[in-house]
């Protein structure tokens, strides 16, 4: 297995890992919503997000043609209406883009900014491509490149979008450390050959003892220190 000082591309995961998913999603819904209590926003919150994980599951498994997030995101805004009870076009419209204004975790920009600094760095997200890019530059996310599961018309942990991080970044896939939130995306990354580390997040997937990832973090700046310590002085060969 290669060593932390390896590493030279660092691939980050986005919803979750880096943007408060159920947070921003929340907040669309009390703003669609408004006269909701936090009992009856969790009710819709959940009837949202299991919407949509089925329908990314049943692409997985060939029962649906794939279709984007922001298609799914649609049909999940208009259930949230349906079952809320409003009819308001804008209303259902605003609230379909409702994952385009995730808030970022509290270390997640300044963390980025400093690998960044040192390492190339890349987003791969399951979300479409339009709503990748404002959710971006909504949550001040900066990377040297942010792909979409979209471009290979599948979704995480389907092999092939892990290789488009691969692709991008042009070396052997024990070079490539995967970060995420959620150990069954980190799992789909192993597969591919990938190193990979897990940070804790209130809303993730936590490993099993079954799981061997490289590394285990309880936050973005763990992770940071660690990778920073790695890095070699100038003319320091690999």
């Amino acid at each position: 297995m290669a060593a932390v000082r390896d590493v030279e591309v660092v691939v980050f995961d986005v919803l979750g890992t880096l943007v408060d998913e159920p947070s921003g999603l929340r907040a669309g819904i009390r703003e669609a919503v408004p006269a909701s209590g936090e009992e009856q926003v969790g009710e819709l919150l959940a009837l949202w997000q299991r919407y949509g994980e089925r329908q990314q599951r049943r692409i997985g498994q060939g029962s649906r043609v794939y279709a984007n997030t922001s298609v799914i995101d649609a049909e999940a805004a208009q259930l949230v209406a349906a079952r809320a009870g409003f009819t308001d076009p804008r209303a259902v419209a605003r609230l379909a883009t409702a994952g385009q204004r995730l808030p970022p975790w509290g270390d997640s920009l300044a963390g980025l900014e400093q690998l960044s600094r040192h390492f190339p760095v890349l987003g791969l997200s399951n979300a479409a491509h339009t709503t990748l890019l404002r959710l971006n530059a909504h949550a001040g996310l900066r990377w040297h490149q942010a792909l979409s599961a979209e471009t290979v018309q599948a979704y995480k942990p389907a092999p092939g979008v892990y290789q488009l991080a691969l692709d991008a970044a042009g070396c052997a896939p024990d070079r490539v450390l995967m970060v995420a939130a959620h150990a069954w995306d980190l799992r789909g990354a192993r597969a591919k050959g990938m190193r990979t580390a897990y940070v804790h997040r209130p809303v993730g997937d936590p490993p099993t003892s079954r799981d061997t990832f490289d590394w285990r973090f309880d936050g973005l700046n763990e992770l940071v220190t660690v990778l920073m310590a790695t890095q070699r002085k100038p003319g320091e060969s690999r």
